[in-house]
């Protein structure tokens, strides 16, 4: 199990060449990292050309992947792929045009809200979830046609729900886990997770503590036991890691995280970064999940669909333009 590729469905990294060296350790070939927050699109630009700056410096580890074939291509060179995406739709401001020239730009997902409302839904911590608003109506449709992926990983159910019926693609949540095993603002109901499986989406395990079961305490038992209950629920074809780990990053981060721009409490606040479970501090750690799944009784068929396959499916089936 330790030598089984991994794809991850979402990472936030303070990343080095010692992250990216225990990514090859841990045989992750493709990552899906996050470049936008609460940024802009200039601001979202100047994260893409740090990026580009670390593509040049570890060429040996990492490569940019805008479609199934460079991630492919990153496989068999043995090579990371490293594929772009924004936890927030402020990287299009209020400019539907903004969604082609991002995707030229490599970014692949995007998720509709951060936590809370924006101009294209409702987020999970709103007491009112809006649903879908008119842009974000629109914005699906044109992700849809330039083969980006909607996220709704910190999306209210409304909005979540409304999403995968409009959109004429799969959708993902790449980082959640079942509200009934945690109930956390930002983890999913069995009505989603029965929806997106139907629909041909995705799913995303997280291991960011504020998403487990007793938290950093949580057991890797306990989460390969949720593992199972969830492939009971969405079938072994729809789920995947979608780890949300945030190696090295300093606490300051926290508070960019939460809070970006829009409010003016807690700026000044100590939040700090939870401890991850002993059992998965880095990117080496994947293989030991996948063993505790074997023992659960998982076949090395859906060990295989778990660790990579399932989401490289979804990034073929995905990544393309309508009609290319």
């Amino acid at each position: 199990m330790r030598d089984l590729p991994v794809i991850d469905g979402l990472q936030y990294g303070n990343w080095s060449e010692r992250i990216f060296r225990q990514m090859r350790e841990g045989h992750v070939m493709a990552v899906h990292v996050t470049i936008c927050y609460h940024e802009n699109f200039r601001e979202t630009v100047a994260n893409i050309g740090t990026w580009n700056r670390r593509f040049a410096q570890f060429p040996d580890l990492i490569v940019p992947a805008r479609s199934a074939v460079d991630i492919d291509e990153a496989i068999a060179g043995k090579r990371t792929a490293i594929i772009f995406g924004s936890q927030n739709c402020s990287v299009i401001e209020d400019s539907i045009d903004l969604v082609q020239i991002c995707r030229d730009l490599g970014i692949c997902f995007m998720q509709l809200t951060y936590n809370n409302q924006s101009l294209l839904g409702g987020g999970c911590f709103e007491a009112c979830d809006s649903g879908i608003t008119r842009m974000g109506r629109e914005v699906i449709r044109e992700m849809n046609r330039v083969g980006m992926v909607i996220d709704m990983s910190h999306s209210g159910q409304h909005s979540t729900l409304q999403a995968i019926e409009l959109s004429d693609r799969p959708i993902a949540i790449t980082h959640a886990n079942p509200f009934s095993w945690h109930p956390a603002p930002r983890n999913k109901s069995t009505t989603v997770m029965r929806a997106l499986a139907d629909s041909g989406g995705m799913l995303g395990f997280s291991l960011y503590p504020h998403h487990l079961k007793n938290g950093s305490r949580c057991t890797l038992a306990d989460f390969c036991g949720m593992i199972a209950e969830t492939v009971d629920i969405m079938g072994i074809d729809h789920v995947g890691f979608g780890s949300d780990l945030c190696q090295d990053q300093p606490d300051s981060v926290v508070s960019w995280m939460r809070n970006g721009r829009w409010t003016l409490m807690d700026k000044g606040s100590e939040a700090t970064f939870p401890n991850q479970p002993t059992w998965f501090r880095d990117n080496r750690a994947f293989g030991g999940i996948l063993e505790g799944l074997r023992d659960l009784g998982f076949t090395q068929v859906e060990l295989e669909k778990i660790a990579h396959g399932n989401w490289l499916r979804f990034f073929r089936d995905s990544f393309g333009a309508i009609g290319s």
